[in-house]
């Protein structure tokens, strides 16, 4: 989630002029609202109600940039909580552009800052799949183009420009003395009478928008002339991007003589770009005949392209990508085993005696990802035997049992004792459009005995051509695992230690139990669980890293980058943070299925994670069944979450407050969310309610030895324009920093005195 902090301006209430000298004691009730919120005057600054509790970490959702101004927020913050988090400024995006160069300034002053003032600052995220420089990681992971010898590169034209078809500049400046004159013999003609200074006060695109690509070199060829009355040659500035972003190249056309052609190479830094040229300091005539752009690459040749994502069957690695169907039995993926050739593992799927249809027992090969084309062109291999000699029919399936066509391999397999090699380049039928599966008939002639069948090393993908070669998933991995690991190197060492907690991993859970085993799989972009657009804009590590080395990976470079910049390792505390965990409709199952993967994760005796961490983005209802369903929730995530004997933390805690429409369609959300602007005094009491409770449940419930703390996300209501929860009720001060009834809520978790008693 993008969750930015935004604060607003103060107007005239200014505390004072030096951020280092402001009162500690904030202004607190509108004067306006003294009947209601006259009680918050008596409460203290939130942190001194836990001066007794020194290990509990009162936190806030912190904006960098206005922290590190040292006025207002600096002031709030180091006055009422002894622990800050970055709302956005340490996420990875923040400090790694788009060439993947790490940028750890802001983070080393926000740390300097915090530390400086007394405040602990927990490191908020390093493992994430948003706010990733996406380019950069994407770009990484390219389909990259197949090596030849340099002599075997053919040339490429990606732009040509007859200047005779111009009539107009895609943009210029130019001084009124200057003349252009269109198609004159074919050309563009430019006149200058006399040489300008500054010379680019003459200037001009030729074209905007050519479609070039970041990542290549181009040959720019340029069929040009000058005329002039001296003899020294037309100096030419050429610029190709942008006003903001662009490369440059100068060069030099002679004066007198025929066109001659003048090129040169560039790299462009943007995708889009336009011609800029500048030539003021010349006297004379440029004529502008053509402009020719191409560049080298490798001819094309067919390319293989495996969808299948684990073809040598290795434990431990998915095996989606293969089904067994066995009489009497339901689909289940097939089970690695030793015994294949060459050493391989393989699968086995079992025959019984007397089959009813000849498809009782199937095996299917399944891209779960992929949906194939009537026309597509594959290749397929792998390897067989059965425990007799016996013939196999192959179907197209669209899901695995979702026949489509009765035929599909030609030939079909035909098994023996010993194991052989199937090889087959085809072409999907126009049957077979839409399927996702091979189907493999193993019942042939339905035999009085049970028959064994094994298949092992298989391979299926598209074959298309082309001159780029997709990398293979153990080239993605080779290539992305280090830069995981240099991100959190880097920024460890820019925080030098002194940043001791962290969400190493942030948000690895979806809400989808795709396979029905009762556990929600981790977040993907391949696999189904996460809408279109988040698979767009997002990157997640565990696609490519796997889904148990993402989070090993994390952890390890956390724990040796932190020793390294010279932290003490016993007190480092690693948290995976995630939202939705005290949720009532799937009766905590996010956070059972947060529970199991972190045993997965912790299996190889080595990876530990210290703590969870709930984001608690959540909404009072005032409907009173609704609202306990929701406390009773909360109460079972800090029990399911002590049961673990890890460190409990509230990560994110922020509040909405939610009312019942007035009508209500089958299967839609019956609750709407109430403005700041639109709630009554009875909305904002039922929130200090709950608030109450959340803060008193935490400290009642979790054991001292396992409390972290609860870090307050939002410090004041959410404005209108807000990227987070805009127009929402979600501070403890409203937006001019006065004092809510939440606050009190808050406080009173806490152990504040109950000064609302009297006010009610």
């Amino acid at each position: 989630m993008n969750k930015q902090i935004l604060v607003s301006a103060l107007g005239a209430m200014l505390l004072a002029s030096c951020a280092d000298h402001f009162d500690q004691n904030f202004e607190t009730v509108r004067p306006d609202k003294e009947a209601q919120y006259g009680y918050l005057e008596q409460y203290d600054a939130l942190k001194e109600y836990i001066k007794d509790r020194p290990n509990f970490h009162l936190g806030i959702g912190t904006a960098v940039d206005e922290y590190n101004k040292k006025e207002l927020v600096y002031a709030l913050t180091n006055s009422n909580f002894n622990e800050t988090v970055a709302g956005n400024a340490m996420k990875m995006a923040s400090c790694v552009a788009d060439d993947g160069s790490m940028d750890f300034e802001k983070v080393k002053e926000y740390v300097k800052n915090a530390t400086d003032a007394g405040l602990s600052v927990y490191g908020h995220t390093l493992a994430w799949h948003a706010q990733q420089p996406n380019k950069y990681l994407n770009g990484l992971i390219a389909d990259k183009e197949i090596e030849v010898d340099p002599g075997a590169k053919v040339e490429k034209t990606d732009y040509e420009l007859d200047c005779s078809t111009l009539s107009s500049y895609g943009w210029e400046e130019l001084p009124a003395s200057v003349k252009t004159e269109w198609n004159k013999g074919g050309a563009v003609v430019i006149t200058n009478p006399e040489p300008i200074n500054p010379f680019y006060e003459l200037q001009y695109w030729l074209v905007n928008g050519i479609p070039l690509k970041t990542g290549t070199t181009y040959k720019i060829t340029i069929l040009c002339k000058a005329e002039g009355e001296g003899k020294s040659p037309a100096n030419i500035r050429f610029k190709m991007g942008d006003w903001n972003d662009n490369v440059e190249h100068n060069f030099e056309i002679p004066v007198g003589g025929d066109y001659k052609e003048v090129s040169f190479e560039i790299a462009p830094k943007i995708d889009k770009n336009g011609l800029l040229f500048q030539h003021g300091d010349f006297a004379g005539k440029i004529y502008w005949k053509s402009i020719k752009i191409t560049h080298s690459e490798a001819p094309s040749v067919e390319i293989f392209t495996d969808c299948i994502s684990n073809g040598e069957m290795k434990t431990g690695v998915d095996m989606s990508n293969f089904v067994v169907r066995e009489a009497g039995k339901g689909d289940v993926a097939g089970t690695p085993i030793a015994g294949g050739p060459d050493g391989k593992n393989c699968v086995v799927v079992h025959a019984n005696a007397n089959a009813a249809t000849e498809w009782d027992t199937q095996f299917f090969i399944y891209t779960p990802n992929k949906i194939w084309s009537a026309g597509d062109k594959y290749k397929i291999t792998f390897y067989y035997k059965a425990s007799e000699k016996i013939g196999a029919d192959t179907q197209c399936h669209g899901e695995p049992g979702d026949y489509k066509h009765n035929a599909c391999l030609s030939p079909n397999p035909s098994f023996t004792t010993q194991w052989q090699k199937y090889e087959a380049n085809g072409t999907i039928p126009a049957e077979g459009d839409g399927m996702k599966s091979i189907a493999f008939n193993l019942n042939k002639g339905k035999k009085d005995h049970a028959i064994d069948y094994y298949f092992a090393d298989i391979h299926w993908g598209t074959v298309e051509k082309g001159n780029k070669k997709p990398l293979t998933p153990d080239e993605k991995k080779k290539v992305l695992t280090p830069v995981l690991q240099n991100w959190i190197y880097g920024m460890m060492e820019a925080t030098e230690g002194k940043v001791k907690a962290w969400d190493v991993v942030n948000e690895a859970i979806s809400g989808v139990d795709k396979n029905g085993d009762g556990i929600y799989e981790l977040q993907s972009a391949t696999r189904g669980t996460v809408s279109d657009d988040d698979a767009k804009n997002n990157f997640y590590w565990q696609d490519y890293l796997g889904d148990i080395d993402y989070v090993r990976t994390a952890v390890a470079a956390a724990r040796k980058g932190f020793a390294d910049a010279g932290g003490n390792p016993e007190e480092l505390k690693l948290f995976i943070n995630d939202y939705n965990l005290e949720t009532a409709y799937d009766d905590n199952k996010k956070l059972k299925s947060l529970i199991h993967w972190i045993e997965e994760w912790q299996k190889d005796g080595v990876t530990v994670i210290d703590g969870i961490g709930s984001q608690m983005h959540v909404s009072c209802c005032m409907d009173p069944v609704e609202q306990k369903k929701r406390e009773d929730a909360y109460v079972n995530m800090l029990n399911l979450m002590v049961s673990t004997g890890r460190l409990v933390r509230i990560s994110e805690l922020d509040m909405g407050l939610e009312v019942k429409k007035n009508e209500v369609k089958d299967g839609e959300y019956p609750y709407v969310q109430v403005n700041t602007t639109d709630m009554t005094e009875e909305q904002h009491k039922a929130m200090r309610a709950y608030y109450e409770f959340i803060v008193k449940k935490y400290l009642e419930i979790v054991p001292k030895e396992q409390q972290w703390g609860i870090c307050q996300w939002c410090a004041t209501d959410s404005p209108a324009n807000s990227g987070w929860r805009a127009g929402l009720p979600v501070g403890l001060w409203d937006l001019d920093y006065y004092r809510k009834h939440t606050y009190g809520g808050f406080a009173a978790g806490l152990g504040a005195p109950e000064y609302w008693n009297n006010a009610k």
